[in-house]
């Protein structure tokens, strides 16, 4: 009798456990039919010489070779990393900084996260055709130095090829810092007052109390706002589309405006889809090897 009780019982608790899997099968369908379906779809015709995103005969890696044997390609490859790299550390470092500043208890600090935090909400179309404007030849950045008497450092931001590609990334930078600058400040009103008191009494300086004691309470938010910062800045698109489109020579193009140009205005849908797997691939990977090295980090 006691052992038929405790078959039966397991077998309640089994269906229990076992119904909140049942809920989650909406949401799997729609992902799968949204997300996984379309992108297995665009992968397969990464091996084909599709030119309308219909058809194509099969060529297997032909596309892939073509691609690492393209200049043409190559250089945006470069430039996508340089962008990416760039717009992560600085919009960590002076998102940390900001968020350090205004975890103070100055009396305009309520106002001071909102004004930095304002420029995230704006769409990056309309950001990048902001700066557009303010880089201008006769734009507003050449008008005030030439204004405080440093007409001699007025420059064609975005007409010079060393010049455009770090222009677009302070661009990215001042809208994005404000995402990060939330999410540190999060984690720095998680750290026990009374334990940076302590370390005060101590005689811990400033850069002893943040790096002992702050900073393990921040990898969480640190590990978050590098994975972010890292994923978009290798995705960068519409900015550049407004601010440069790519020029002057190519050299502010990125993956995935080639990734547009090579499907949508030449046509080559395969060749497109190659270079939008290789992206994926190098997202993950990167991304992955981040999030991998700042959790052992944590751990130490």
């Amino acid at each position: 009798m006691t052992e038929t009780s405790n078959s039966s019982t397991r077998r309640r608790r089994g269906r229990r456990a076992a119904a909140p899997l049942w809920f989650l099968f909406p949401a799997l369908a729609i992902f799968g039919a949204i997300v996984l379906v379309p992108s297995v779809i665009g992968a397969s015709y990464s091996f084909t010489d599709a030119t309308s995103g219909f058809g194509g005969a099969f060529i297997g890696l032909e596309n892939y070779q073509e691609i690492f044997s393209d200049p043409s390609t190559l250089g945006p490859l470069w430039q996508t990393l340089v962008m990416a790299f760039g717009v992560m550390v600085l919009q960590n470092v002076l998102g940390l900084a900001i968020a350090v500043a205004l975890n103070s208890r100055i009396k305009s600090r309520n106002f001071l996260r909102v004004l930095f935090f304002m420029p995230f909400v704006i769409s990056p179309l309309v950001a990048g055709y902001l700066w557009k404007y303010l880089l201008a030849p006769d734009g507003a950045v050449n008008q005030f130095l030439k204004a405080i008497g440093l007409g001699s450092l007025a420059q064609p931001w975005l007409g010079q090829p060393d010049l455009a590609l770090g222009s677009l990334i302070i661009a990215v930078v001042w809208q994005f810092t404000g995402s990060s600058m939330v999410i540190y400040l999060a984690g720095l009103q998680g750290v026990p007052a009374e334990v940076l008191e302590a370390a005060s009494l101590d005689g811990a300086g400033g850069w002893r109390r943040f790096w002992n004691i702050v900073r393990p309470f921040l990898y969480p938010a640190i590990m978050v706002n590098f994975t972010l910062s890292l994923i978009s800045g290798l995705r960068l698109y519409d900015q550049i589309v407004a601010m440069t489109g790519g020029g002057p020579g190519g050299s502010t193009d990125s993956i995935s405006t080639v990734i547009y140009r090579y499907a949508f205005e030449f046509g080559q849908f395969g060749y497109g889809s190659a270079l939008a797997l290789i992206l994926t691939v190098l997202i993950i990977v990167l991304s992955s090897l981040q999030y991998t090295g700042l959790r052992k980090q944590a751990r130490a």
